[in-house]
């Protein structure tokens, strides 16, 4: 298992990654932006950043603009990175209990099983392994 920290901007990310990169050197990893996903794109949002990772070291910080009228009071979310399917499942669905999923554990477009949810102390948390190969 590994712990992430994932930032959410509400609509400035990409220049606020940016601004880390030009401060504290590292990379871009992944740059993921709303229209090139597979849902409907939200009105304003093609050119927002869905996902980005940047690596400075040993650290990673992931990043999102999130959705538009998603709540920016709570930009911090915990992502756990787990071997498996399974662990991810498991985990899952025990810190969710008495919570509230916004985005159930699944098959994404880019390659893992992702899933997020707010537990019941208001903590957010993203959940994810790889795919298992068939």
């Amino acid at each position: 298992m590994k712990l992430q920290t994932y930032l959410m901007f509400g609509g400035n990310c990409e220049e606020a990654m940016n601004f880390y990169k030009s401060v504290l050197g590292g990379d871009f990893e992944t740059v993921n932006y709303f229209k090139d996903g597979p849902m409907e794109t939200p009105p304003g949002m093609g050119n927002k950043i869905m996902y980005m990772d940047y690596r400075v070291g040993d650290i990673i910080i992931m990043g999102s603009d999130g959705l538009q009228g998603e709540p920016q009071n709570n930009r911090v979310h915990l992502s756990l990175s787990f071997d498996t399917a399974e662990e991810a499942q498991n985990v899952f669905d025990k810190l969710s209990v008495n919570g509230k999923v916004t985005y159930p554990l699944k098959d994404s477009f880019w390659g893992s099983k992702f899933g997020m949810f707010t537990d019941k102390y208001g903590i957010n948390w993203m959940i994810s392994a790889p795919l298992q190969k068939q």
